[in-house]
């Protein structure tokens, strides 16, 4: 099985895969490959199908199901160069609504942090749509101060794109930047280089418990937060999903089922 494993990061590094997705499925490789030495299958097919349903039995969620498939997928298209199809759907992905703040919890969030740097942190994040990764390698060369917008290099997918930020905290933002390098992270962590992710995510949770906001959100919610915003100050979903950088627009478009104004104008028969 190492052997098979190693291969397996060996190409998943050759692709240039982020190091969580490497991680996640180098996991499900393993899994897979340790439940058919247990259980002799003559079909691939059923193999992977019978793998799955354990995953959902076990309580797995749909787009954890999606991952181990398209881990699977990975293992025999890039591995083991099987070039026969894989004859199985993905996995239905989850219709739940994405956690949204309204403005108001948002200025109690951002304003709860004693720590100016964590409260630009989460300023930024909100103000730009920023992924938490995106705000960890963000660089000082990536800030167009005067233009009020930033260029997110390597983003989900691999992608770049542009997209902008308030010009409230374009002060504190030049501030940051004079005393640093252009190829300098805009946010460090003490000892210098680029923040840990567990250190930006306790920065929000600490300021949300401080705020006194009673929403289980999580650092991403300001993402979130920034796109439905948008969308409620009446800006073109096309544009809300090239500042988010989606492929797709019906990504985006899962944001106005959040804002739903026709909604807001129904009032209760009580």
């Amino acid at each position: 099985m190492q052997p098979i494993l190693n291969k397996a990061e060996r190409e998943l590094r050759i692709r240039n895969y982020s190091p969580k997705t490497v991680k996640s499925y180098l996991r499900f490789i393993k899994e897979y490959l340790e439940y058919v030495d247990k259980n002799k299958f003559e079909d691939k097919n059923e193999a992977i199908r019978a793998f799955l349903s354990v995953k959902e039995e076990g309580g797995s969620s749909s787009q954890t199901i999606n991952l181990a498939l398209n881990s699977i997928k990975f293992l025999y298209r890039e591995v083991l160069k099987d070039g026969n199809k894989i004859d199985l759907k993905y996995g239905k992905r989850s219709q739940k609504l994405p956690v949204v703040f309204n403005r108001e919890e948002i200025k109690k969030i951002i304003a709860a942090p004693e720590n100016s740097k964590h409260r630009l942190i989460l300023s930024l994040a909100y103000s730009a749509g920023l992924r938490l990764n995106e705000i960890i390698n963000l660089k000082v060369e990536d800030i167009d101060i005067e233009n009020l917008s930033l260029h997110i290099k390597n983003g989900k997918g691999k992608k770049d794109r542009v997209t902008v930020f308030s010009g409230k905290i374009k002060e504190e933002i030049q501030k940051l930047r004079e005393a640093k390098n252009t190829d300098d992270y805009l946010f460090e962590s003490s000892r210098g280089g680029k923040m840990k992710e567990r250190t930006i995510q306790k920065i929000f949770e600490d300021a949300l418990k401080k705020s006194g906001v009673k929403k289980r959100g999580s650092f991403h919610s300001l993402r979130h937060s920034f796109a439905t915003h948008l969308l409620e100050n009446g800006t073109d979903v096309r544009y809300v999903q090239e500042l988010l950088g989606h492929n797709n627009i019906r990504t985006t478009q899962a944001y106005i089922k959040v804002m739903n104004p026709g909604l807001k104008n129904i009032q209760s028969p009580l």
